[in-house]
């Protein structure tokens, strides 16, 4: 659906987008990460047409966005992070005048307000100047405006910025609805965000893509917590598949040890390898199971990491 190949922006002497690759799949939603500064309102404006890259292509169902703005723009929705809404319209006519600025007319317009009213919950609000609404409901008619038309690309910069518990909670499911017929780039600073909703996590750092990776793999630290009566010179002698092994904790004759994976190595087909290997010595096996990682833990290795290597 989305294929961004190598794309750069500078501003004047400041590379803000660093040859950025990676295709996004029909259907996914991507959460987009970094620390301010990173890159990702730029790549977001240049995904949307607003920018244009210093370098590179973007391509969004098939169509060159250089050659054919326009016709990207109708099959796609864009949530700013400052949603340009005007303050002194009401909420039904904006949304209108948003609809008829897309192209949509007649019956098609009608039905496409509608929905966008019926699923960001503004039907207390149309008669309402923008003005007057708390933060949350401008968030709401900004959404709104996003996804009028029903757009095959949606492209969201702090969706839930502004809204309370329930409201951020119905802003998700809506995201996971949207996902059924759209691809969602979702830009947030909310770890559990992108963890709630995401299938994909594309970490930028200083205008680089630092980590492009599936968020179930993500997780996986590629160790496992093992919990056994052995002591470890048994353990390492039985296990030569294991890359490391390190005592976590001891008690009373069980050990725990944290087994890092040998390169290649599959975490069910070596936990089992692991389970067999302990029974055949007649070890007892307390615990085994992969370490999960956060999101917040992975994006902080992930921006050490390249700090370091910007350092060096």
């Amino acid at each position: 659906m989305i294929k961004i190949n190598k794309v750069s922006r500078r501003y004047g002497d400041c590379l803000a987008v660093n040859a950025v690759s990676c295709d996004i799949s029909s259907g996914e939603i991507v959460g987009l990460l970094g620390h301010n500064g990173a890159g990702k309102t730029t790549i977001m404006k240049m995904l949307s047409g607003y920018l244009e890259p210093s370098a590179g292509a973007i391509e969004i169902a098939g169509i060159d966005l250089a050659e054919e703005p326009r016709a990207v723009q109708k099959i796609l929705g864009y949530l700013p992070e400052n949603s340009p809404l005007y303050p002194d319209m009401s909420v039904a006519d904006y949304l209108d005048y948003a609809a008829i600025l897309k192209g949509l007319e007649g019956q098609a317009l009608r039905d496409s307000v509608r929905r966008a009213i019926r699923d960001t919950e503004l039907y207390g609000q149309l008669l309402h100047p923008i003005a007057t609404l708390s933060r949350g409901y401008k968030q709401r008619v900004g959404v709104a405006q996003a996804i009028l038309g029903s757009p095959k690309v949606l492209i969201l910069d702090e969706p839930t910025n502004g809204l309370d518990p329930n409201q951020t909670q119905h802003m998700r499911d809506l995201i996971c609805a949207l996902s059924q017929t759209a691809t969602v780039i979702l830009s947030t600073h909310i770890m559990q965000e992108v963890d709630a909703i995401c299938d994909r996590a594309l970490i930028l750092h200083n205008g680089r893509l630092a980590l492009d990776e599936n968020l179930s793999d993500l997780r996986a630290a590629g160790q496992l917590i093992l919990k056994t009566n052995l002591a470890q010179d048994s353990v390492e002698k039985l296990l030569p598949a294991i890359a490391t092994i390190s005592t976590s904790s001891q008690e009373a004759g069980k050990h725990e040890y944290r087994l890092t994976l040998a390169k290649g190595s599959e975490a069910d087909s070596a936990a089992a390898a692991v389970a067999a290997a302990v029974l055949g010595a007649r070890g007892e096996l307390y615990q085994l199971h992969t370490e999960i990682r956060d999101l917040e833990s992975v994006f902080r290795e992930v921006n050490l990491q390249e700090g370091i290597a910007h350092a060096a």
